[in-house]
């Protein structure tokens, strides 16, 4: 089919969340009211793959959290920081950046989990989290009460630039500055002005 490339390269532009080759092919399918094998669409996601990693463009076609994402070429992410910074007034307070730290390493975690690792209530934080969709409610645990259980979101990935939970940092690297994940981008919430869950937000 001719300009496969292109209607791929409209789908992943279309899309809020990282798009799966699996699902761009469900949907050209039903669309051209056709078969697309496996090697139509991986050759023509290349394709596009190609055309944008040409320095005459600032974005590129990535892979991330398990599809593909149009995403700012990392010589650009200094200047897309500084507009986030800008334009965003909201953050994620520390108590609710400490949940989301504990959910990432020891998901699937429950409440009460967590609140033994912090010390503190985090109801607050993970309703926060929750709000947000940076994590997800998994299940729950076959423990005593049955409580709810706790895991990071494709958004989580997403935000920070993960392709799998693996490209969380190791904890030698964190005695290194350089070592970081993604770009932090300034999304989230107003620190409250109260004292809640036993520290200052």
């Amino acid at each position: 089919m001719e300009r496969l490339a292109q209607h791929i390269e409209a789908l992943v532009f279309a899309a809020d969340t990282p798009l799966s080759p699996e699902d761009i092919q469900l949907c050209l399918n039903e669309t051209f009211e056709t078969e697309f094998s496996d090697e139509d669409v991986a050759t023509a996601i290349e394709q596009v793959k190609a055309r944008y990693a040409s320095d005459e463009f600032a974005i590129e076609l990535v892979q991330i959290a398990g599809g593909l994402q149009f995403m700012t070429k990392g010589a650009y992410h200094a200047a897309v920081g500084t507009w986030l910074k800008q334009t965003t007034k909201r953050r994620l307070s520390q108590a609710a950046i400490e949940t989301l730290a504990v959910i990432a390493y020891k998901q699937p975690v429950s409440k009460t989990e967590i609140e033994q690792i912090r010390g503190v209530s985090s109801d607050y934080s993970l309703q926060k989290l929750l709000e947000k969709e940076l994590i997800s409610i998994t299940g729950r645990s076959e423990g005593p009460g049955r409580p709810l259980l706790y895991g990071t979101s494709v958004k989580f990935m997403d935000y920070f630039g993960l392709k799998d939970l693996s490209d969380l940092p190791k904890p030698k690297d964190f005695k290194d500055p350089d070592q970081e994940i993604g770009e932090r981008a300034p999304i989230e919430e107003q620190v409250p002005s109260s004292r809640e869950e036993g520290e200052a937000e």
